[in-house]
């Protein structure tokens, strides 16, 4: 059976939620129900993704999800330290080109610190793109 570990740290005006292991269809509804419950609290969410082993679409689905209606909300959700050899269907979607992506949790707290939430989205703009690089050290396959 898949394990997946989820822990939520308070880091200024935002909460990471720190991931850890297998993302799938047996996991998927514990993340979905850890950031609903985030969500009800938080504004600011980043989805630390360093320690993700495997990522399939059905959690991708709740992602997207959880990242529309922060968005619809006047919030943000965006993902850090997203590993390619382990999350590549963020790749192979095209989400990594839409979603806020960051190299670590750190950048990604930054770019929040000086970013108001319309300056990280919508997805796709050069303001997103701007805003938000993607992973390149060790983001290659293999």
């Amino acid at each position: 059976m898949a394990e997946l570990r989820l822990s939520s740290e308070r880091r200024g005006d935002c909460l990471v939620v720190a991931v850890s292991g297998e993302l799938d269809i047996v996991t998927s509804r514990q993340l979905d129900e850890h950031l609903t419950q985030a969500r009800r609290e938080h504004r600011r969410i980043i989805l630390d993704l360093a320690a993700v082993d495997f990522m399939d679409t059905s959690s991708l689905a709740v992602i997207v999800g959880h990242w529309k209606r922060l968005q619809a909300a006047g919030g943000t959700l965006v993902l850090a330290g997203a590993r390619y050899r382990y999350t590549k269907t963020l790749w192979i979607t095209g989400l990594a080109d839409r979603l806020p992506l960051f190299d670590s949790v750190d950048e990604a707290l930054a770019a929040e610190g000086r970013a108001a939430p319309s300056d990280l989205v919508p997805p796709g703009s050069q303001a997103a793109a701007d805003a938000a690089p993607r992973a390149r050290e060790g983001a290659g396959p293999g």
